[in-house]
């Protein structure tokens, strides 16, 4: 009985891994047929902003309402509508040819639902998985991730390959359906909630941001991670202009180098789902935000030459281990620290944070990268996450002393 959590988390991680594998695979084909048709970086920014500019706009509500009411039913209202818009478009194109915007769209509506969706999923796992082992299961979360990160592209290229945009969108709506039926059929604990439902929103939503303001180490890590979002989320957007543009590579080779960052993340989920232990993580996930800089830093020294495209690709490589030694530690941080009725909302604001550095990124990076290339705003993105991370830290020490020393002062 006391291992019956196992049985539950490998369910709804059966079907968030299949949901995944149909929106990777979709993403893939779409970013594709963007970078394809357009050739664009400015176009490929644009795309970016339509993803993330719903965690910026109601992240505040999504944490909230994670928080208020039954996060099982808001995970998989949230999942099945963005299958419902993959529909909606699938139908539309059987009599159109697909314009830009229409992608634009279809992003657009898909950061709606995972801004709803994921605060609610990331809230549930602490209610199933003992605190003692969220460390592991989120290990176990990432490598399944990782996983559907390698198929998906894989999937998602020979789809495109082959299929009309119609169909590939279909895939995504079997996985929303599917991740949906998983999640119905799992029994979650009831969460005790000592807050009013009819309490303020407004209040409700600065007692998250109090999560962060009574943990200074938290607190700097955050606000670390803004600063690297800064400069790393427009890179997601830019990764198949490498291949195809400065690379000069098809579309096979831009899922190989997909392919490379997703081993990556499985190599660090394997080692934190199974032998590592951690004492201090923050530090470990601060250790990560600096791999990623370096990682980044270095894919902007390459050579426009097959052997260069073998190196960036072993770069991304270290770039997805960098990021699960950054975001693995920092969950389950905030999973064993913050209190169950307050986790909608830590995790609801991290995301906004991060997502709100990212479309400001991309207003900056996509017309500079549309004059200098891709290849130099790579260069230019490791410099700056590592120096932001300098000083970042210069600053909170600074602050923190001057704390301190009040606190000496009014001692005396």
């Amino acid at each position: 009985m006391k291992e019956k959590w196992k049985v539950k988390f490998g369910i709804i991680l059966a079907g968030q891994a299949v949901s995944q594998i149909g929106s990777f695979a979709v993403q893939f084909a779409v970013i594709w047929w963007l970078a394809g048709k357009t050739s664009s970086p400015f176009i490929l920014g644009i795309s970016g902003m339509a993803s993330y500019l719903p965690a910026v706009l109601l992240s505040p509500v999504a944490g909230v309402l994670a928080d208020r009411y039954n996060r099982k039913i808001i995970s998989i209202v949230s999942d099945l509508s963005m299958g419902a818009a993959a529909l909606l478009l699938a139908l539309v194109l059987q009599f159109i040819d697909m314009p830009v915007w229409v992608v634009l769209v279809l992003l657009f509506v898909r950061g709606v639902g995972g801004t709803f969706q994921q605060p609610a999923i990331q809230s549930i796992i602490p209610q199933l998985v003992p605190k003692d082992r969220l460390l592991k299961a989120n290990g176990w979360i990432q490598l399944l991730g990782a996983g559907t990160f390698i198929l998906g592209p894989v999937i998602g290229a020979a789809m495109y390959a082959v299929l009309p945009m119609s169909l590939i969108l279909l895939t995504d709506v079997a996985g929303a359906v599917f991740a949906s039926v998983t999640l119905a059929a799992v029994k979650i604990p009831p969460l005790e909630k000592k807050a009013d439902r009819f309490e303020s929103a407004v209040l409700q939503f600065k007692e998250g941001i109090k999560v962060y303001r009574e943990d200074r180490r938290l607190l700097a890590l955050v606000v670390s991670e803004a600063c690297c979002m800064f400069f790393y989320a427009p890179l997601s957007s830019f990764y198949p202009l490498m291949t195809s543009s400065y690379f000069s590579l098809s579309a096979i080779f831009g899922c190989l180098v997909e392919i490379a960052f997703a081993i990556g993340m499985m190599i660090a989920s394997v080692l934190f789902g199974s032998v590592i232990k951690l004492h201090n993580k923050l530090r470990i996930s601060y250790a990560g935000l600096i791999g990623m800089g370096a990682a980044v830093a270095l894919c902007g020294l390459v050579p426009p030459t097959f052997a260069g495209w073998v190196v960036f690709a072993l770069m991304c490589m270290c770039l997805g281990a960098a990021g699960n030694v950054h975001g693995i530690p920092l969950t389950a941080y905030i999973q064993e620290t913050v209190e169950p009725e307050k986790m909608g909302r830590a995790f609801a604001l991290l995301s906004q944070i991060a997502s709100f550095s990212a479309p400001v990124g991309l207003m900056i990076s996509s017309p500079l990268a549309e004059k200098t290339g891709v290849r130099a705003w790579f260069l230019i993105s490791g410099m700056g996450i590592l120096i932001s991370l300098l000083l970042v830290q210069a600053f909170m020490y600074k602050k923190n002393r001057k704390i301190m020393e009040k606190i000496r002062n009014r001692d005396l």
